[in-house]
């Protein structure tokens, strides 16, 4: 019989230059799904990858002095980069995707071009709001309280000749898909996506930019670039060779049977994607998945905030199926999960040093100590064995409804359930009593192979969530390859009944909360000093200005009402301000450098107002905006001062 196939993705992740414990957890959770239906016996396709393309990659290139391939090169490939974090974390994708990737690009060329001959992209002019981290565009409507309504930074007007998508075309279809079907879970996803974007109207997307150069051409017409979410959601079809020939999987995997994407990209996974699947008259995913985000104090892991958590020194001290164990036990899959080091530590010692460390090594050390390590004959009693074996019997099909579900801390309560049951077992049944009387060995070897057969079976159902640890639990309580199969986890009496264990260390020792607490904190003290750039100051002035002339500058809070390049200048900036006069000032400062002048624009910041015009360029600048001046590695660095936004245009420093 041929194997049913699976097809399971994770979206293709920015390649971010920090890496945190947040990026594992949509990854770590395909690979159980992975897992889970290898050992029910399907042919699975695990697929993740890079999303390479975009502004904010230009962007971080050129202000890191290198191409955009050698950025991403080095993110991507290099020490600690994202194959280092998949591998790290034991991530068992089949095949992985960067977006560079010369078939991918001639794909999506392909797929953009079949499109517009379809009409369903046509040529027009773009103007609205931008969101350069999200490489979004938004429209009054849609912001929240004026700034991006996913990440919350700050937007800016952008206009340029574009290609647009008819999204619009496809809204009836799209809404019909969500809340008729249940294609988008969990269900309470499907609000959101209908409320916030389709019933209010939905607007064309634009699907090209001529604004920045790093993206896949638009082959028909030079200048333009392919929108990097056209480039990114196609990435599921190009992979298994839709439109080249590096693949040729489509047939066989296509349509996807789940995408894991996080909450804030579902409007593109259930709207756009299956749109653009719909113009191309191709079969829709089965299902989109949108998991919530690890967050820190209430707020999602950012480097910005400097709230994230490195992996590589926790999976160094506690061990990587530990780590993942955690971001799968811990949180239900579909809402936002509040990591703290100290809840790690918890799960580790409650559930695994405990409950499941506690259960083998007990019953390990106990056959071995009363029988030898191998267990002969033994007689079962039906009153004091048939809760446990009821219990272990019927788990599989518990634990197969919640990883059908996609509810992956469900799955893993029904396996703890049983252990807890298992080691309530041996206080019941006391085999240290048991082996004072010779006449109940039988019983004793009956209590020992009942324990050892629930071991057998919790740890092939463990085998998706943590695999190394149970390769270990199947080498302690000697249990071949036919003892770990999915159709043997629904059978109770598999392992032999003369079974041989072998002991070994302790699966989970229990932390030292403290202790661990404490090195954690002076690793992360170590590292956020180790980041902080190699600064030059310069020295301390030794003239003294005396305090009346001092009080002469009239130093006053400034809006920043518009921000511009000055042209024929490479570090010159423009900015319009409002100083509390009611008339706008004109200031130049030479930032550019440092500064994009559409980040600029709402800022409030600091200015010497009483210093006399003078021309830069041909334009009067009447005053001066304060900066810090400092140089890294040897190059000089300006920031400009700002203040708390509460502080109105005018307002005076003293």
């Amino acid at each position: 019989m041929e194997k049913k196939k699976f097809y399971i993705t994770t979206p293709i992740y920015y390649p971010s230059a920090k890496l945190h414990i947040g990026h594992t957890y949509c990854t770590v959770s395909a690979d159980a799904m992975a897992r889970y239906k290898r050992l029910q016996g399907c042919d699975v396709m695990f697929l993740t990858g890079t999303d390479e393309h975009g502004q904010k990659i230009e962007n971080k290139a050129k202000e890191a002095g290198v191409t955009p391939k050698e950025f991403l090169d080095n993110i991507v490939a290099g020490p600690k980069g994202v194959l280092d974090l998949w591998k790290l974390m034991n991530i068992s994708n089949d095949r992985f995707i960067r977006t560079t990737d010369d078939y991918h690009c001639a794909a999506i060329q392909r797929i953009f071009k079949k499109m517009y001959d379809k009409g369903d992209i046509y040529k027009g002019s773009y103007k609205g709001k931008y969101c350069t981290p999200c490489e979004s565009f938004w429209t009054e409507s849609q912001l929240v309280n004026g700034r991006c309504p996913d990440c919350g930074r700050e937007v800016h007007d952008a206009e340029e000749e574009a290609y647009f998508f008819r999204l619009s075309k496809y809204a009836d279809k799209v809404q019909d898909l969500l809340e008729n079907t249940d294609f988008l879970q969990p269900r309470s996803r499907v609000n959101e996506m209908v409320n916030n974007f389709i019933k209010p109207g939905l607007e064309d997307l634009c699907v090209s930019r001529t604004s920045f150069s790093w993206g896949i051409p638009v082959d028909f017409d030079p200048g333009h670039v392919v929108y990097v979410w056209v480039d990114a959601l196609s990435n599921y079809i190009t992979a298994l060779g839709y439109q080249n020939d590096r693949y040729d999987d489509f047939e066989k995997y296509w349509p996807c049977d789940v995408h894991f994407v996080g909450k804030e990209i579902v409007r593109f996974h259930s709207i756009i994607w299956p749109a653009m699947l719909m113009s191309l008259e191709l079969p829709l995913p089965k299902h989109v998945y949108g998991h919530g985000w690890l967050v820190i104090d209430g707020g999602k892991m950012s480097k910005s905030k400097g709230n994230v958590v490195d992996p590589y020194p926790l999976a160094e001290m506690f061990g990587v199926d530990a780590l993942r164990f955690f971001l799968l036990r811990t949180f239900p899959f579909g809402t936002d999960g509040n990591f703290s080091n100290e809840l790690l530590i918890k799960t580790i010692n409650i559930d695994l040093a405990n409950d499941l460390g506690n259960l083998v090594s007990r019953t390990v050390a106990m056959v071995e100590k009363y029988f030898d390590s191998t267990l002969p004959a033994g007689q079962e009693d039906a009153d004091a064995d048939a809760d446990l074996i009821g219990m272990v019997s019927g788990l599989r099909d518990r634990y197969e409804d919640a990883m059908e579900r996609f509810q992956f801390q469900d799955a893993l309560e029904e396996i703890f359930k049983v252990i807890g049951r298992a080691n309530k077992y041996i206080d019941e049944n006391m085999p240290w009593a048991l082996a004072k009387d010779e006449s109940k060995k039988a019983r004793l070897a009956a209590v020992m192979y009942n324990l050892l057969e629930t071991v057998r079976v919790c740890g092939t159902l463990l085998i998706p969530f943590m695999p190394e640890t149970a390769d270990k639990i199947f080498a302690r309580i000697g249990a071949d390859e036919t003892c770990r199969t999915w159709d043997n986890a629904a059978v109770w009496g598999v392992l032999p009944k003369e079974a041989t264990v072998v002991k070994g260390d302790a699966l989970f020792p229990r932390i030292d909360e403290e202790k661990a607490l404490e090195e954690l904190d002076a690793l992360r003290e170590a590292q956020m000093k180790a980041a902080l750039p190699a600064v030059e100051t310069e020295p301390l002035t030794e003239e003294n200005v005396d305090f009346d002339t001092f009080c002469k500058s009239d130093l006053r809070a400034v809006k920043v009402k518009a921000c511009e390049a000055v042209k024929k200048s490479d570090k010159l900036l423009k900015f319009t301000l409002d100083d509390g006069s009611g008339t706008d000032r004109t200031i130049l400062s030479g930032i550019h450098h440092d500064y994009e002048p559409e980040d600029l624009i709402g800022k409030t910041c600091v200015a010497i107002l009483n210093l006399p015009p003078r021309k830069m360029m041909g334009i009067p600048s009447c005053g001066m905006l304060i900066s810090a001046v400092h140089k890294e590695h040897g190059e000089e660095k300006l920031h400009l001062l700002m203040v708390d936004d509460s502080i109105p245009a005018g307002a005076k420093l003293c």
